[in-house]
């Protein structure tokens, strides 16, 4: 009786190892993401191997072929006050700790259409374990370390109020009451609305409105009156 041969292993076949640093991702994250089904891996037993060939396209698949042009409501100029329309602002955000207010970040409605909102989850996860986006007096800025990997078609800005604050270990140790949640469409956008947003944060009229948990109203007109005098 003959015996069954075991399918040979292709040339293309990785490790975890490398298919993290294809994706520019810790290997805990591949590792669960692959488990999960949101990226296309090979089963052996209880480990767990990759195509190259099969992740590679995933990757390009989800960069958007690398950096595009995002599709913007506001012309060529990058708007914070448009981001945060897209976002909104939100208040009384639920969570008895970092990763589960972030989870609730994810979980908003105002998260675009197409985003898989526990991927985003993770993400915003991972960024905080490499290092905290506490950036003083009360805020932080959570957003993935890859933008790329998110599908969003024009920044968005989520602005949330948290129900209690949280450490977040913050720069000057004070805990978080104000999250900014970056969705951007390429590095470069990414970059500019953080630029955007810290200029922003300089303000001593849009920190007091903060300080005072202002209506979205108030925070969306001194934004836009602060871009139209730049």
């Amino acid at each position: 009786m003959g015996q069954t041969s075991r399918p040979q292993m292709s040339t293309t076949q990785i490790g975890l190892t490398e298919a993290a640093r294809i994706l520019g991702l810790q290997e805990t994250t591949v590792q669960s993401w692959a488990r999960r089904g949101w990226l296309p891996s090979l089963r052996d037993g209880d480990g767990i191997s990759f195509d190259r060939a099969q992740l590679e396209e995933w990757a390009t698949r989800n960069r958007k072929n690398g950096e595009p042009q995002p599709r913007s409501l506001d012309g060529d100029r990058l708007s914070m006050y448009a981001a945060l329309v897209r976002g909104g602002v939100h208040y009384d955000l639920p969570g008895e700790s970092r990763d589960q207010v972030l989870g609730a970040v994810a979980e908003l409605p105002e998260v675009p259409v197409g985003v898989t909102r526990g991927l985003l989850r993770d993400l915003l996860i991972e960024r905080e374990q490499l290092a905290s986006t506490g950036v003083g007096h009360g805020v932080a800025i959570p957003h993935p370390r890859n933008p790329l990997l998110v599908h969003v078609d024009a920044p968005v800005v989520v602005l949330c109020f948290l129900r209690r604050a949280i450490d977040f270990r913050a720069i000057d140790g004070e805990p978080v009451r104000v999250l900014f949640s970056l969705l951007s469409p390429s590095t470069r956008v990414h970059l500019r609305l953080l630029a955007r947003l810290a200029w922003l944060l300089r303000d001593e009229g849009m920190s007091q409105l903060l300080g005072q948990k202002a209506p979205a109203t108030a925070i969306l007109d001194r934004v836009q009156f602060l871009e139209s005098h730049v």
